[in-house]
């Protein structure tokens, strides 16, 4: 006899509101901050061929990152770092993280110097369209400045999920804020030397990276007793094990990576400036990404783990779904404005305040970001999703879908590049993730089914693909209203004035989300009110203090 999962106990659930709100508000400021530092690249590089090998000198250093699997450090060594503490064995959990921490920057400190040395040739490969001698010798130098900055990253993430195995997440929240922080600063002092071109940036990256992803998390261990060895056991168990888990994904080359390295890749191509709109408006569309998909993700992770290891995991499952459906209904929401109201937000951020971006760069880049936006949906959703299969130690899957839906789908980046240039690659993008997240949902829902039916229980009324649906349906018609009345707003509210660009923002804004909302009821969309409940009632609840016993 099947039995529906059990409720979710308050504890857990207040666990990952609090961590979730933690985060979100961490991401939030963290792409607050990011817009800043675009608004001055955007001030100081504006869409140029500078700002385009700017972003395209990421290409290696974030290459190198997906080798040492640091997308995955958390994901990964959580659970090996959780089965010692869970066990009261301190003492080996810390020899777990040094083993695999010495690992890591070993392998790091071997794969930057040989990046660094071989970034001339390589150039040519990662950014084909840029020819001249003077782009290569800027596009070389700004990589290597860069490349160093990935060993405070790859080790403090393994630093950052050493807390956030214990809960510990304030450290880890603040470092992207500090990452960021430096970025500006040194923008801000390259702004001042134009000759420097993207330069400043570069180093304030570098900085970044050591004084926040590195400096921060170092610090809260140090303070939680941190044991770090000095040795290297290859044959370590958690360092095999660490290596086995992380594997497909440092082989593996799954969408979720290589998109933008694809998109750089054909953005090279084409006209000066195009690699830049793409990257503002994948910017732009970050920023929902990391404070609804990132933030449920990380938040959510090490208590479905632990249910996974307790062997809960129809409520595992459960809870899974509930997240990604109440990440999803602020998602679609936030997909609504960046559509109806990106040419005020583009403008705002880059347009009003730069000489160097111009009203036809700010259409431009709202174009590109309405189509990016497609996928919006797919890129938060799949960053809670594929935590699901790593709960269950399936690394492999994840990895394997990415890279067959990468390899069957770099055809059509490059045919609607040439058809339709930058918007065309944004289109391409967002089907490539759409298709991902489908499939990748569609196979977690079997592994789990699976799962469950050897415990003899069932996730009969447990789903998120429907609600999902639903939601982006809501949110089609939605625009497709805000769209309609944006054209006869125009008329009312015309010009780039400050004034009118901010109230015109707010009134598409306000209109298409109350269409969407009322939509989303219509349809059957429960996670609305739910979402509410969640933000406002039950936090209010915890919040409020516990009456004394009387003696």
């Amino acid at each position: 006899m099947s039995h529906p999962p059990p409720p979710h106990p308050p504890s857990r659930i207040r666990v990952i509101g609090i961590a979730s709100l933690l985060w979100a508000a961490s991401i939030f400021l963290s792409r607050l901050m990011g817009l800043v530092r675009e608004q001055i690249i955007g001030r100081t590089l504006g869409a140029s061929r500078q700002a385009d090998l700017y972003f395209a000198s990421f290409t290696l250093p974030d290459f190198l990152n997906y080798l040492l699997a640091a997308g995955a450090l958390s994901i990964v060594f959580i659970p090996i770092f959780l089965q010692h503490i869970e066990r009261d064995d301190e003492e080996r959990a810390w020899r777990a993280f040094s083993a695999i921490a010495n690992f890591i920057a070993v392998a790091g400190t071997i794969g930057i110097a040989a990046l660094m040395i071989f970034a001339r040739p390589l150039a040519a490969l990662i950014a084909p369209g840029f020819t001249e001698a003077a782009e290569i010798d800027t596009l070389v130098r700004l990589t290597r400045i860069v490349l160093p900055a990935q060993f405070f990253h790859v080790v403090g993430g393994l630093l950052s999920a050493a807390l956030q195995a214990r809960n510990q997440h304030a450290l880890p929240a603040m470092a992207p804020l500090v990452y960021s922080a430096c970025i500006i600063v040194g923008g801000l002092i390259g702004s001042s030397f134009p000759g420097l071109g993207g330069e400043g940036f570069a180093w304030g990256v570098l900085a970044g990276s050591i004084a926040g992803p590195f400096g921060l998390p170092l610090y809260g261990c140090l303070r939680r007793g941190m044991r770090w060895h000095k040795v290297l056991p290859l044959r370590d168990p958690d360092l095999v094990r660490y290596l086995a888990l992380s594997l497909p994904i440092m082989i593996g080359f799954s969408i979720v990576v290589v998109d933008e390295w694809i998109v750089k890749n054909q953005a090279s191509y084409l006209a000066a400036g195009a690699l830049s709109y793409l990257q503002y408006g994948r910017t732009l569309m970050k920023v929902p990404i990391g404070i609804f998909g990132m933030a449920a993700g990380v938040a959510s992770y090490p208590t479905i783990s632990a249910l996974v290891a307790a062997g809960k995991v129809a409520e595992a499952y459960a809870l899974l779904c509930r997240a990604v459906r109440l990440m999803l209904a602020l998602t679609f929401a936030a997909q609504v404005c960046l559509t109806v109201a990106g040419y005020e937000a583009v403008y705002l951020i880059w347009g009003f305040f730069a000489r160097r971006f111009s009203t036809v760069d700010v259409q431009h880049t709202a174009d590109v970001l309405g189509f990016l936006c497609l996928g919006l949906a797919g890129w938060a959703a799949q960053t809670v999703i594929s935590r699901g299969f790593y709960a269950l130690g399936n690394t492999w899957l994840p990895t394997v879908v990415g890279t067959a839906v990468a390899a069957a789908m770099t055809p059509l980046y490059v045919i609607l590049r040439q058809q339709n240039g930058a918007a065309g690659l944004a289109v391409a993008s967002a089907v490539a993730i759409t298709v991902y997240v489908l499939l990748l949902g569609l196979l977690q829902r079997r592994r789990f089914d699976r799962e469950v039916a050897a415990r003899g229980e069932s996730l009969e009324g447990v789903a998120m693909l429907g609600a999902a649906l639903r939601m982006a349906l809501a949110a089609a018609l939605a625009i497709g209203f805000g769209l309609a009345v944006r054209g006869a707003l125009l008329h009312v509210l015309p010009g780039t004035g400050f004034a009118a660009v901010v109230l015109r923002a707010a009134l598409l804004c306000a209109f298409s989300l109350a269409a969407y909302a009322g939509l989303a009821h219509l349809f059957g969309v429960r996670d609305i009110v739910e979402l509410r409940d969640v933000i406002v009632h039950r936090l209010w609840r915890h919040a409020e203090p516990v009456a004394a016993e009387p003696h």
